[in-house]
């Protein structure tokens, strides 16, 4: 493959084709530090035409290509396998915002974009750029459209996919589709934009996107409430939505275990209560009018909770760093699960309506297998996505938990499926899922999915081994 390697070289510079096991080690590991692979090069273009022109070298020599963006998946699809065949294409240089467009309220960025990068260029045109995630200091848009990441605001704006209006790609045989279009309305026949976002780098490469913008809002304001169970909380996500209808921006569940493990793990984040509830909710109001008119809004939803007995307490945030201080508890959860040792992970949806049904009915299936379980149940609640994860008992062996984890998952998704839901919601499948999925997509949904992947990628060299 030296031949190859060369011509790598010549076409990006051969400070961009990394082969020294020290340089290329960051870009083989996946997020959680759990699985680490190998690779011919990680190569580093820094346009779409290198992009392209390396595509159809691993076309001419049978390169497998897996993109990656800022690595921060969570179900190895940004990794490489460890058969150390294929190249690691790292789109990190492809980092310009190509364009604003206030009038049209769009944002024309390239693949390697940080996600923080673009809400702040955002704000600083005066818009808003609502896709918000945990990893949004070192995660890229393309790869966030590319699983189609979801995030803490969907409830109010959606998915990625409902954030992007136009993509340029490069196909698996290295042409570039140039799709940039800021258009909210265009019936030209297949919408080919879909079908790489959430596609997961197997069927093309997104090199640049145009994004939707939003007005700023004149307020953001956060309130915490406290309950007894997920069905109280669907009553206030009822009330809520009756009474603030589209200025309910965010809407976290929250149990009392995982608000247990932040104390514990980050003894300098307070609890907000004096006592302690089984059930929390984070809400959030983004409001079009004033402060007054927001804290409004959420007094009355805390008032009508109250009244109907579907919370207990609540504390509306007086500024911004209460707020941000209520948003942290939310965003150490997942930190303050890894300082508690192993756990198994579940991303997964349900109708929203089932939602207390399914982790009432789940919990107690998993607590009948696996006795002592620990349920860490956190999420988006108001779009139906929940992080249902299962830590072991307590002073039980981490280890000896996490080879039953093809247990623990079969019971969980089981249930998912026979709530009508999905066994990923917004981390895709990557490696993790390819073969799970199988358990619950008919054989006419999988032959379809395959018959795109064999139409768009005939040599399997876009990301093999994922979701497919």
């Amino acid at each position: 493959m030296s031949d190859f390697l060369d011509k790598c070289r010549n076409t990006v510079g051969a400070n961009h084709v990394l082969t020294d096991d020290t340089d290329t080690a960051p870009y083989l590991t996946d997020w959680r530090r759990r699985f680490t692979g190998k690779a011919l090069a990680v190569i580093k273009p820094g346009n779409t035409d290198e992009v392209a022109a390396i595509i159809r070298l691993c076309n001419q020599f049978r390169v497998p290509v897996v993109p990656q963006g800022g690595n921060t998946g969570l179900v190895l699809g940004s990794v490489p396998d460890q058969s150390g065949t294929a190249i690691v294409l790292c789109l990190a240089r492809l980092k310009r915002i190509r364009a604003v467009d206030i009038i049209n309220n769009t944002m024309t960025v390239e693949a390697g974009c940080i996600l923080e990068n673009i809400q702040n260029a955002a704000a600083e045109a005066g818009r808003l750029f609502p896709l918000s995630l945990a990893a949004e200091g070192s995660c890229t848009i393309g790869g966030n459209l590319s699983t189609n990441a979801g995030g803490t605001a969907v409830l109010r704006y959606g998915n990625a996919r409902d954030l992007c209006l136009g993509l340029e790609v490069v196909t698996a045989q290295g042409e570039v589709w140039s799709g940039l279009r800021g258009l909210r309305k265009d019936n030209t026949g297949y919408d080919l934009r879909d079908l790489f976002i959430g596609a997961e780098g197997t069927l093309g490469i997104i090199t640049a996107a145009v994004l939707k913008l939003f007005p700023q809002p004149k307020a953001q304001l956060t309130a915490l409430a406290a309950m007894q169970t997920p069905d109280d909380a669907l009553k206030l996500l009822a009330i809520a939505q009756e009474q603030c209808e589209a200025a309910l921006t965010g809407f976290e569940l929250m149990s009392n275990f995982c608000l247990q493990l932040v104390a514990k793990h980050f003894p300098q984040m307070r609890l907000p209560f004096p006592q302690s509830y089984p059930q929390y909710v984070l809400m959030e109001v983004s409001d079009s009018e004033s402060e007054e008119h927001a804290t409004a809004l959420l007094e009355n939803v805390i008032t009508s909770a109250l009244e109907q007995e579907a919370i207990q307490d609540a504390i509306v945030a007086a500024s911004i760093a209460q707020s941000k201080t209520l948003w942290h508890l939310r965003e150490h959860i997942p930190l303050a699960q890894a300082e508690e040792g192993k756990n198994i992970k579940h991303d997964i949806s349900v109708p929203i309506s089932h939602i207390g049904d399914f982790i009432r009915v789940t919990d107690i299936l998993l607590q009948d297998s696996f006795s002592g379980c620990r349920m860490v149940t956190f999420g988006h609640l108001g779009d139906g996505n929940l992080h249902y994860n299962v830590s072991p008992p307590e002073h039980a062996s981490d280890e000896a938990f996490i080879a039953r984890q093809a247990d623990v998952n079969r019971v969980v998704h089981d249930s998912v499926h026979q709530f009508g839901g999905s066994i990923s919601a917004e981390h895709g499948l990557g490696a993790l899922k390819r073969d799970e999925i199988r358990h619950y997509k008919s054989d006419v949904e999988l032959h379809l999915m395959q018959s795109i992947k064999r139409a768009l990628d005939p040599l399997n060299l876009m990301n093999p081994g994922k979701v497919l």
